[in-house]
């Protein structure tokens, strides 16, 4: 048996791509500091990854071990067969608790102990599996500061639900917000109640953690940060994306590593690199918004009416929505894809807009590379994200909806043209380009961020 050498971290992440990048980075910023890190997943990801889904196997991260636990539905895709939402949670929590003590069990009778839990707070669980086993635990929280803020208000209930439609949400750590502008869980709590469970549950025991991580810097969300750290030992430790696209001190750092879906890499590069400076609007989604077709028809029409060159990634799932005809009509501006390498596109200098969803990561992305938003929310964090996009950090324009809340053709085309063409637009690429220069600082040597995981090691180091 090898002598022990290192602290060992277990990193626990839930299985869909906002979730798995984040976690993904942290773990190789740990593993390039020193630290033992062993990825765990369900068994069920593990062979989605390893087979035939399009999705890149770990070879882009094989210095790092991966194991595997139990949702208690270990086929590919087999969560789906759960009777519901909330069939699906209960099952995981009883399987994948006695499957992750298990894991932890064995890997100290093999030599490799290990030292602390890293877990997504969206399976809280898994701190208590940790506190039972004896090891430290520390919560890694992949969306913003102010949204978790607002969940936790609501958890501890400071924060009363349904909110009043006409009156301001007056809240510490946040600025004045309208009812509209906080997630989509808490300003429609009747429309994903098992999601609003999930979002609330995730503060049930975080008392009991060692560290509560996010992934944000500490300069992009400082009063929301000040106002949590008062309850909970909370470290910012972002933007958590490649090295080579912040602060490049790991060269072979240059992309996540692990694709459930995968890019069409050269058709978009190859494309890009043929058009002027600043020229396209990149437009995505993410990788679970869904889109109606009366959204997806908007659309068409507003990157039709800006008349600016576009890089559209419509997932293959969404692609039926196009109206007949579209790309062959759009094909001298536009070009549509069925995924792209995201980073690499948002870091091309022919991208000058990215109309977005506002997923969080795809946020911390643009600013980290310096890319002006036209933002489109769809649900979730996502307006909560807009509205600090718009009115906060003034990194972008949020596209109006109507009073179907649905944002026309004309609003799309208006914002992507004011931010390629217009004088807000100016404004905004030199706001966007002052972040992304604290961004690179944070996790540069001795940033706000590279501190906090210097700290986190050196505890875990002590121990």
């Amino acid at each position: 048996m090898e002598k022990r050498e290192k602290s060992h971290c277990l990193v626990l992440f839930y299985p869909i791509q906002g979730h798995i990048n984040p976690m993904l980075q942290f773990s190789k910023r740990l593993q390039h500091k020193g630290l033992k890190v062993t990825l765990v997943t369900t068994r069920s990801v593990h062979k989605a990854m390893h087979g035939d889904g399009g999705g890149q196997s770990r070879s882009s991260f094989s210095s790092i071990a991966l194991e595997t636990i139990s949702d208690g539905f270990d086929g590919e895709g087999a969560s789906s067969q759960a009777e519901s939402i909330q069939a699906y949670w209960d099952r995981f929590l009883e399987i994948g608790s006695q499957t992750l003590a298990e894991l932890i069990d064995k890997l100290s009778a093999s030599g490799h102990p290990a030292d602390c839990l890293v877990y997504d707070p969206i399976l809280p669980w898994a701190l208590d599996v940790a506190k039972r086993v004896g090891i430290a635990g520390a919560a890694f929280f992949t969306v913003s500061c102010a949204v978790t803020n607002i969940y936790s208000l609501v958890h501890n209930g400071l924060l009363k639900l349904p909110l009043n439609p006409d009156s301001q949400v007056l809240l510490p750590g946040l600025p004045p917000l309208q009812p509209s502008d906080t997630p989509s869980f808490i300003s429609v709590p009747e429309s994903y109640p098992a999601f609003l469970k999930l979002a609330v549950d995730q503060f049930s025991n975080l008392d009991k953690a060692d560290w509560v991580f996010y992934s944000t810097f500490y300069e992009l969300e400082q009063e929301a940060v000040d106002w949590m750290a008062k309850f909970w030992p909370l470290r910012t430790i972002g933007p958590t994306i490649p090295s080579m696209y912040l602060d490049k001190r790991h060269e072979e750092d240059k992309e996540y590593g692990l694709s459930l879906l995968k890019p069409n890499s050269d058709a978009c590069m190859k494309w890009l690199n043929a058009k002027p400076k600043g020229s396209v609007a990149y437009v995505s989604f993410g990788s679970v918004a869904k889109l109606g077709e009366e959204k997806m028809e908007e659309l068409c029409l507003g990157l039709r009416r800006s008349k600016c060159y576009f890089l559209w990634v419509v997932r293959a799932s969404e692609s039926a929505k196009l109206p007949k005809r579209f790309e062959e009509e759009t094909s001298e501006k536009g070009l549509v894809v069925s995924w792209c390498p995201q980073l690499e596109v948002l870091a091309h200098e022919a991208v000058g807009c990215f109309v977005t969803h506002c997923g969080w990561n795809s946020t911390l992305e643009a600013l980290s590379l310096g890319v002006p938003m036209v933002a489109v929310p769809q649900w979730v964090d996502q307006s909560t994200n807009a509205k600090f996009i718009m009115d906060v950090w003034k990194i972008g324009l949020k596209a109006q909806g109507d009073e179907k809340g649905i944002v026309r053709g004309e609003e799309i085309a208006h914002c992507v043209r004011e931010i390629l063409e217009g004088e807000r637009g100016k404004e905004i690429r030199k706001n966007v380009l002052k972040w992304k220069a604290l961004a690179k600082s944070a996790v540069d040597e001795g940033g706000s961020s590279d501190k906090n995981i210097d700290e986190f090691i050196a505890k875990l180091v002590q121990n």
